[in-house]
């Protein structure tokens, strides 16, 4: 059994899934680039390789319970236990989108991804978790998920997104609760913000690189002991509900 801490990041192909299961490699962890997409996952793996990474293929699609179960099966076969889970992958859906043209449907398959994709994907993981003496989970977020910020006259977040928005701050509130479920544990689970990242998730129109974005959530994956849980955080710090 490897004494590497293991590793598995959804929607790792790209972006900053990919960044942050390069940066994850690079501190001495094994990592699960998990991708529905064979052939991207297996690029992206080759990639992360031949820069030293001990990177190995997930094949994991959030929405489907018997794919987020096969993989769970496949790393306990291989490693035992999971040491570190971030739950990166994610959809846009219609963005912008105002409330009123965002139709059921489409709201719909973004909480699909966004959100219970990660229940689905932690929760079939916790086993593996429960087994690490360390473990920590890291859920992508974002500044626009934030009531708090969202709220605040002055702020500039961007247009109104009836679909992206309402997902991040649901995933949000999920997290905490599972931050009380976990709290009597040597679980941390902590929600990241990368910022506004030029990804195709917004055409590539963000400020930031996908290594620099990948940065907050690799750090969290990281946490010592006596780390937070159950926060919200961009690379300055603690960010308001």
């Amino acid at each position: 059994m490897s004494e590497q801490p293991i590793a598995l990041v959804t929607g790792a192909n790209k972006g900053i899934g990919y960044e942050v299961a390069a940066g994850l490699g690079g501190a001495g962890c094994v990592v699960g680039v998990g991708a529905r997409d064979g052939q991207r996952r297996d690029e992206a793996v080759a990639k992360l390789r031949t820069a030293g990474v001990d990177a190995f293929g997930v094949a994991l699609d959030v929405t489907d319970t018997a794919s987020v179960a096969a993989a769970a099966q496949l790393i306990d076969e291989r490693f035992g236990r999971l040491d570190i889970l971030v739950n990166n992958a994610g959809i846009a859906g219609p963005w912008p989108g105002e409330p009123t043209a965002v139709s059921p449907e489409a709201l719909r398959a973004v909480l699909e991804t966004n959100v219970v994709g990660v229940v689905r994907v932690t929760n079939l993981m916790l086993p593996l978790l429960r087994r690490s003496s360390r473990a920590r989970i890291v859920n992508q977020s974002s500044h626009v998920a934030s009531l708090t910020l969202q709220t605040t006259p002055g702020v500039e977040l961007g247009p109104v997104s009836g679909a992206y928005s309402p997902s991040k701050t649901l995933l949000n509130a999920v997290t905490i609760q599972y931050a009380k479920e976990l709290s009597g544990t040597t679980i941390k689970i902590n929600n990241a913000c990368p910022g506004y990242v030029a990804t195709d998730l917004n055409g590539f129109a963000g400020t930031s690189t996908p290594e620099q974005g990948a940065a907050i959530a690799v750090r969290l994956a990281l946490l010592p002991d006596d780390g937070p849980t159950g926060g919200l955080f961009d690379d300055n710090g603690a960010v308001p509900w």
